[in-house]
């Protein structure tokens, strides 16, 4: 039996959370399981959005890359 390993590169992620701090929550767990596999955080970008309620809603995008 042979094995291949291919190494991830690139990964981006996408969260959403009615709050800043269940967000920060959510990247940071992410981030200690990508830590894992040897990817490390090249770029965050965050929104905030309001519903037609009025309510926030908030959202981030998460650019993980192989260290090396």
């Amino acid at each position: 039996m042979n094995f291949q390993f291919d190494l991830i590169e690139d990964k981006v992620e996408f969260y959403e959370a009615p709050d800043l701090k269940e967000l920060e929550k959510k990247i940071n767990a992410k981030i200690e399981h990508n830590k894992a596999i040897l990817l490390t955080v090249h770029h965050v970008s965050h929104q905030m959005h309001l519903d037609e309620n009025g309510r926030t809603y908030y959202s981030a995008v998460v650019h993980f890359k192989a260290k090396k």
